[in-house]
């Protein structure tokens, strides 16, 4: 496993600045429990910084720039990222416990994928039309957002970070990154790319902060948009000050997915997929399939099967490629899952394997994977995400009280339903109120727009409508006759 590197300044304006305060984060090893790294923390003096560069980048060329011309410089940073992809992997991993063959395919890899995908949607774009008008044509341009504000969490932050730092760039936009305090050194090291890449100063600015300046980035006047990704308690925050202030934003919250498990479902063959969708990243994943839905008749085959599953799960060190569960990434989040874990038995349901610590594991932040069965839709471990290895099974009477369960949720981020009849699977997604589902796996398409209904979200991000998010639409009404060069 490679080192962890420290770092003592911020990048800004394309340099690397000194920070206005002492403060810094203590990277801590989910496994090993010790400071593996350190890195500065950003302050509201430092926030000021970053976005006045931002809006330098915005007001100067960047923001004038044609789209092939972004898509080139995304293209240098595409190219230098694929070549250091397995050690931001192995970074990733020490930082915050990823399982490493997580965090090559479903950190890194989907990270690289995403900014590749923006890459060639921008070589493309279509950043000025012309229609026709009752009294001359009419020009509609899509331009820059402005300045942006990225608040990326711990749990995949490189992929996060590639979802709103690409179509920031692709629009013409500037960004300010606000990576978290237990994941700042893959941001700065991302930061190194960027700077090696040589997009142009200001373009993108990584500053490592906690809640405090994060909400100085949000209220910042010079912040045009805010893109975040995190709780839903915290994103009411944000939405409410956005609101305050008029300013866009883009929410990616929680959820609490279920997965519709059919009676012609082949279980066999679904299990590898329909468990590793619902325990992916230690059970830290937003979109994970934490509510198992099962009929009656099968109810105890699927709860046997998941049994088993959890049973065989390889825990421990997330350095090794063979390890499927590694620890959370912070005892205060193993607090936590142990606290739900407490509540499901005390409202009723049945712990059919895990529920504990895993025994030979004296340092790290573990917890079993653990299966519930006995769960009904009202208990708070089928309501609330717990955001770690804790499984509900659910049982259903029919169909409609498969598709009542998995809509009566709070969230609506994604689903998945297991079925032998794919045209009758996607029957049964369009009568789930979610905003991302799969028939027979597990998956998110990168040129379709992601994110969720209700409490799930606000916005989209991946495909043209993740673009989107980050253009402004200006008319511009033109005399009768007259036929406009259309700029990229």
């Amino acid at each position: 496993m490679a080192d962890v590197p420290s770092f003592d300044r911020f990048f800004i304006g394309g340099e690397w600045v000194a920070p206005s305060s002492a403060e810094t984060f203590s990277v801590i090893s989910p496994f090993t429990e010790q400071v593996i790294a350190t890195a500065p923390a950003a302050q509201p003096a430092d926030i000021d910084k970053a976005v006045a560069a931002a809006r330098a980048s915005v007001d100067g060329e960047w923001g004038r720039s044609s789209g092939v011309e972004r898509a080139e410089a995304m293209e240098r940073l595409y190219n230098l990222f694929l070549a250091r992809s397995n050690d931001l992997a192995e970074l990733i991993t020490a930082e915050m416990g990823s399982p490493l063959l997580f965090s090559h395919l479903g950190q890194v890899g989907a990270a690289g994928m995403v900014l590749d995908y923006f890459v060639n949607l921008t070589k493309g774009y279509s950043f000025e039309e012309v229609r026709p008008g009752m009294l001359g044509p009419a020009l509609v341009r899509k331009e820059p957002v402005g300045v942006a504000g990225g608040i990326i969490p711990w749990n995949v932050p490189l992929f996060i970070t590639m979802l709103k730092m690409a179509p920031a760039l692709a629009s013409g936009s500037a960004i300010v990154l606000k990576p978290a305090p237990e994941t700042p050194v893959s941001g700065l090291v991302l930061a190194q790319l960027i700077e090696e890449a040589g997009l142009p100063a200001g373009v993108v600015n990584v500053v490592p902060a906690d809640r405090g300046p994060g909400e100085h980035l949000v209220t910042h006047p010079g912040v045009d948009k805010i893109s975040f990704t995190g709780s839903t308690a915290a994103g009411r925050r944000i939405g409410a000050l956005c609101g305050e202030n008029l300013k866009r934003c883009t929410l990616e919250l929680g959820g609490k997915s279920a997965a519709i498990v059919l009676d012609d479902a082949d279980l066999g063959a679904a299990m590898p997929e329909l468990f590793g969708s619902a325990i992916m990243n230690n059970g830290q994943a937003c979109v994970a399939q934490t509510r198992i839905l099962a009929s009656r008749a099968r109810y105890d085959e699927v709860v046997e099967a998941f049994t088993e599953a959890a049973r065989s799960t390889v825990v421990g060190d997330p350095a090794d490629m063979g390890t499927g569960l590694g620890p959370l990434v912070a005892q205060r989040q193993r607090d936590r899952v142990e606290g739900y874990i407490a509540k499901g038995k005390a409202e009723g349901a049945r712990i059919t394997t895990g529920g504990g610590r895993p025994a030979g594991l004296d340092t790290g932040w573990f917890v079993e994977p653990t299966i519930f069965a006995d769960v009904t839709n009202e208990m708070t471990i089928a309501r609330e995400e717990i955001f770690g290895p804790v499984l509900s099974v659910i049982a259903y009477d029919d169909e409609a009280d498969a598709l009542r369960i998995a809509n009566d949720s709070d969230y609506g981020l994604c689903g998945t339903v297991w079925t032998g009849d794919v045209d009758h699977g996607i029957d049964v997604a369009r009568g789930v109120r979610t905003g991302t589902y799969t028939v027979n796996g597990f998956a998110m398409e990168f040129s379709a727009p992601f994110g969720g209904y209700k409490a799930s979200g606000i916005g989209r991000e991946l495909g043209p409508e993740g673009l989107e998010e980050y253009l402004e639409l200006k008319t511009i009404n033109l005399p009768a006759g007259t036929e406009p060069k259309l700029r990229s």
